[in-house]
């Protein structure tokens, strides 16, 4: 390993640059939220923007479904050459990419324009969540990985609803509005990289802590002959396979606020104020995600004791919260009459006047609060269970199958949908459909169980060649340190 310059020798001693490091991961986590709010725009404005195309809804949700698609290929890339060179410039040309995206959708002339721009932007998008989380797990003692990591999927569920929130809120009258200002954000975005520390490969984990105080680097680096031990690790392929599955049921989730306009425009609103409405309560009714920092603790705590103490957290928050789904599908949304009050008092109002709307409420907030469990274990055993220069790209492995199976849900539930119609009007027929795609969840909990039998094992070793690693390179150091003293 090279010896350190002096500039990272100030960095690792100075208290201040220290702050600078903490300062940096904040700044990723914030900016990876983005990313997500990009992806959230469409689903909420699928109505008005079907009609300025001249195409139907279903058209703009395979749109939806390729992005996530392309998004997931992309990152594959994105994170090889992540997890080889320099992060920071790919974190940079990555983000300006579904910027100049995300403002080509504006601009885009008809149906295949947007699909274009769209698709740019899916581009982009992929580099930022799987780089990034190999720059923040590099900063985090595998003791606190489940808290800092539900930090890290926190910051992307909070960008999903601030999407919802964004696309509803300035969408209603014109649909174009929160693509331009999500793109000013994005420039902005890039250009506050500059101001991250350069944060190194490999110096949260306590193997290696000799290295670091050494003044030496981890020089280690992903090559083409690594991805067959990456698939050998049996608790990748769970955790990679069960995004499938979660996916599809997470995918069909993105009609949240198209099930909630519908009860709402069924109550009669017109479309505009159902469309805020149905923003507002997708977004409130996913205010359990924020309670996967629960689920990190847990997880923390529970690895402690036992090496496959995050599968099983994920296992038993996946299943459990399948059946409270699908009450939430079919609870009542009594709202009062139109009134032409703005739709945020209108429904925090009804959360204390109307019993449907409460209880509706808080089976979400346990729903989400559940299933989130799966998010930060999922990362940490991923940074757990491989070496540090294979993370970003077994992420964004798993980034691939996530994306797989959410394009997959999303696109499928509105052909089910559709289907439903010809039976069950809206929103019967979007209850019905979103129930029925919770049976994916089933398969994704056995996983993470199976996930749970092979973690000690593929943790230990990941322990065993860091050490080895250490030692070899120390005696090396060594090597070299006497050579340098005796002349030769």
């Amino acid at each position: 390993m090279a010896v350190a310059t002096g500039a990272r020798a100030r960095i690792r001693g100075s208290g201040g640059l220290s702050v600078h490091r903490v300062y940096s991961v904040v700044v990723f986590i914030i900016l990876a939220s983005l990313d997500n709010v990009a992806i959230g725009l469409v689903p909420p404005l699928y109505s008005p923007i079907s009609r300025a195309l001249g195409v139907g809804e279903g058209a703009l949700g395979v749109v939806t479904a390729v992005s996530y698609l392309v998004t997931a290929v992309a990152a594959v890339a994105w994170a090889y050459v992540g997890d080889r060179t320099d992060r920071k410039p790919v974190l940079m040309v990555g983000t300006l990419i579904w910027a100049a995206g995300t403002g080509g959708t504006v601009l885009s002339g008809g149906y295949w324009g947007f699909f274009a721009a769209q698709l740019f932007a899916a581009i982009g998008l992929g580099a930022v969540g799987s780089v990034g989380f190999s720059v923040v797990s590099d900063l985090i003692t595998p003791r606190r990985r489940g808290l800092v990591m539900s930090l890290w999927g926190l910051s992307q569920g909070v960008g999903t609803l601030a999407g919802v929130l964004v696309a509803s809120q300035l969408g209603g009258r014109d649909w174009r509005t929160p693509f331009y200002v999500l793109a000013g954000l994005g420039v902005a975005a890039s250009i506050a990289y500059f101001t991250t520390a350069d944060i190194r490969r490999g110096q949260s984990e306590p193997d290696l802590a000799a290295v670091f105080a050494a003044g030496e680097e981890y020089e280690h680096r992903i090559s083409r002959d690594d991805l067959p031990r990456i698939l050998a690790r049996r608790t990748n392929v769970w955790l990679i396979l069960q995004g499938l599955t979660a996916q599809a049921a997470f995918g069909s989730l993105v009609w949240l606020p198209r099930l909630f306009q519908a009860k709402a425009q069924a109550q009669g609103y017109d479309e505009q104020a159902a469309i805020q409405i149905g923003g507002i309560l997708a977004t409130l009714f996913q205010l359990g995600g924020v309670l996967s920092i629960l689920g990190g603790l847990l997880g923390d705590r529970w690895q402690r004791r036992d090496a496959g103490g995050r599968a099983k957290v994920a296992a038993i928050g996946i299943l459990a919260g399948i059946p409270l789904y699908v009450a939430l599908f079919f609870a009542p949304l009594t709202l009062p009459p139109p009134s032409g009050r703005p739709a945020v008092a209108l429904v925090l109002s009804s959360l204390f006047t109307s019993p449907g709307l409460a209880g509706a409420f808080l089976l979400a907030l346990v729903a989400l609060a559940l299933t989130s469990a799966n998010s930060p274990n999922w990362f940490a055993l991923i940074a757990d269970a491989n070496p540090p220069e294979h993370r970003g790209t077994v992420y964004s492995m798993g980034n691939l199958v996530n994306g797989v199976g959410r394009a997959a849900g999303n696109g499928l539930v509105g052909a089910v949908f559709a289907a439903l119609a010809r039976s069950f009007p809206p929103p019967a027929n979007l209850a019905i459909g979103l129930a029925a795609f919770q049976v994916f969840f089933v398969p994704t909990g056995v996983m993470y169980w199976l996930a749970s039998r092979t973690a000690p094992r593929d943790i230990a070793a990941v322990h065993e060649l860091l050490r080895s690693r250490a030692a070899a390179d120390a005696a090396v150091s060594s090597s070299r340190t006497r050579s340098s003293g005796s002349g030769v």
